[in-house]
């Protein structure tokens, strides 16, 4: 096994592959909240994107939240790349066109998900605010072209980038100018994770028509509600979608990751190098036989890094990943962990939301995801529309959240942080068909408005 990392051991059985994801399984007294959020950034004057090197760049942001926090920073060859807190699992990462992400730590109350997020927005505009760096809270950056925005300097990127043109039509878009928000959260046995991941892949379309935010890509309309949510649709068929086999009869771990065994791979990392295997068979490497490192088998560390680089709507590791939400403002940030938080964490919320999917049939669900970046919440489903689903989806998740009684200081439970969406179901529209409504009446066409009106 030359070069390969030391401290991860070989995968000998396929028992193994299993156990990578089944070791998630914790007692629900030990069930976390985890938030993930990218946020796009922009200088102002003049307006345009921010590079990673120079005096106003995004290394230089990196360098002052390290002084400000104390986190430590980690690098790609003599570049530093994000930070990691040392006291708790986290940190800040760079996306390929320099959209800044947090991985908050996992909490233990919506509140505190919240709390999280404050302080690192004030710490990051206190760094950023001298360096014309600004953060917004958008799908898709309005304006600019893939080309336009700068390059981060990961190894994984360059790998990533030209397999992306090769695949799909829309994969850089997806690396450069998109920004999502992510929830993760755990699962108990095998059992729970088949039903909070039937649950969470078929409610996905509802969460996207919920946080549509991304209207506008090029400088103009793009007809789409959440832009976003169409470039996956067209980014590499191999590693997204909406898992219909999880769905079938039998589904559990070992069936996800038979599905992980036949999507194409990136990389391996070797003595901290990436090498490129973009578009080899993980299966061809279990046998010893990928081109690049002849005779050599996998690590653990090797599987675990392949199922980082798959991207369904709902990923699975040693927790399960919601992922079909557009970026927004602070507020809605959290809002879709509280959505999903009450949903899927309380057994009587869960029970009522399999309910409600389960009688759609796998035509129904990829015709919602088909529809729903361009209809958002009018998108039908049979006689109705997302609209009504995400109604119901709600209210669900706010009576999970009342039963969890998580109070802050002020006495007040969870489902504060669901406001977001409440305006949205009274309004009968997403933050996508409101930037809409400015764009046509108070901003007379004048797009970069918005730069203004979503900065978080």
């Amino acid at each position: 096994m030359a070069g390969a990392d030391s401290y991860s051991p070989l995968i000998e059985s396929r028992a193994d592959l299993i156990e990578a994801m089944a070791r998630g399984c914790k007692p629900e007294s030990e069930w976390r909240i985890g938030t993930e959020h990218e946020k796009h950034v922009f200088h102002t004057n003049p307006l345009r994107p921010v590079a990673y090197e120079g005096p106003n760049g995004i290394r230089a942001l990196l360098d002052g939240i390290q002084a400000e926090t104390g986190w430590h920073p980690f690098y790609d060859g003599d570049n530093p790349i994000g930070l990691r807190n040392d006291e708790v699992a986290g940190g800040i990462s760079l996306e390929p066109g320099g959209q800044f992400e947090l991985s908050g730590s996992p909490q233990l109350d919506l509140h505190a998900s919240a709390a999280e997020l404050a302080e690192h927005m004030a710490v990051s505009k206190k760094v950023a605010g001298p360096l014309d760096i600004h953060f917004l809270g958008l799908g898709v950056t309005p304006i600019w072209s893939v080309d336009e925005i700068c390059s981060m300097p990961k190894s994984r990127y360059g790998i990533m980038k030209p397999y992306m043109e090769k695949v799909g039509t829309l994969g850089t878009s997806m690396m450069f100018r998109s920004a999502t928000v992510q929830t993760n959260l755990d699962f108990s046995s095998e059992a729970d994770m088949v039903k909070k991941l039937r649950v969470a892949v078929a409610l996905q379309p509802i969460a996207t028509a919920l946080f549509a935010n991304s209207p506008f890509a090029d400088g103009r309309d793009t007809g789409y509600l959440s832009f976003r949510s169409h470039i996956w649709l067209n980014t590499d068929d191999a590693r997204t979608g909406m898992l219909p086999f999880a769905f079938e009869q039998g589904f559990g771990f070992e069936q996800y990751a038979d599905y992980a065994l036949d999507v194409p791979m990136y990389f391996v990392i070797r003595n901290g190098d990436y090498v490129n295997v973009a578009g080899e068979s993980f299966r061809a490497f279990l046998r010893g036989e990928l081109p690049q490192l002849p005779g050599e088998k996998p690590t653990i560390k090797d599987w675990e890094d392949h199922l980082s680089t798959i991207f369904p709507e709902v990923r699975l590791k040693q927790f399960l990943e919601m992922r079909g939400a557009d970026m927004g403002d602070e507020r809605s940030v959290t809002a879709l962990s509280a959505f999903w938080t009450g949903l899927l964490y309380d057994a009587v919320s869960l029970e009522a939301a399999y309910e409600l999917i389960e009688p759609w049939t796998q035509g129904e669900r990829d015709a919602m995801r088909r529809d729903v970046p361009r209809l958002g919440l009018m998108t039908p489903v049979g006689r109705t529309n997302i609209y009504d689903f995400a109604a119901q989806a709600v209210g669900i998740a706010e009576a999970g959240l009342i039963r969890r009684n998580r109070l802050n200081r002020a006495g007040q439970d969870e489902t504060i942080h669901l406001a977001p969406l409440e305006e949205t179901i009274r309004l009968s529209k997403s933050p996508a068909d409101r930037w809409r409504d400015k764009l046509a009446g108070a901003w007379n066409g004048d797009m970069t408005r918005i730069f203004q009106e979503a900065e978080m």
